[in-house]
């Protein structure tokens, strides 16, 4: 079984803490999940607050690895 990195953002509020966990697969996922909490009008959640978060999810999410070419075959180098 491989493991797999969790992340994790959260904000503290007042006295509310508001925790997401997420892993590399899960970005569209743990975004959703913010702005559903900013939807929320029973939770102190703001859309600022998912905007910020949000961002934070976004500069997590990995980059795509770039392939490396080398020289052609039919060139000398």
């Amino acid at each position: 079984m491989a493991s797999r990195d969790i992340n994790v953002i959260a904000l503290v509020k007042g006295g509310e803490r508001y925790v997401f966990l997420y892993d590399d697969e899960s970005h569209e996922d743990a975004l959703r999940a913010i702005a559903r909490h900013a939807a929320n009008p029973e939770l102190n959640f703001s859309w600022y607050d998912a905007a910020v978060l949000g961002d934070k999810v976004r500069q997590n999410k990995p980059k795509p690895r770039r392939l490396r070419f080398g020289p052609r075959a039919d060139r000398l180098a």
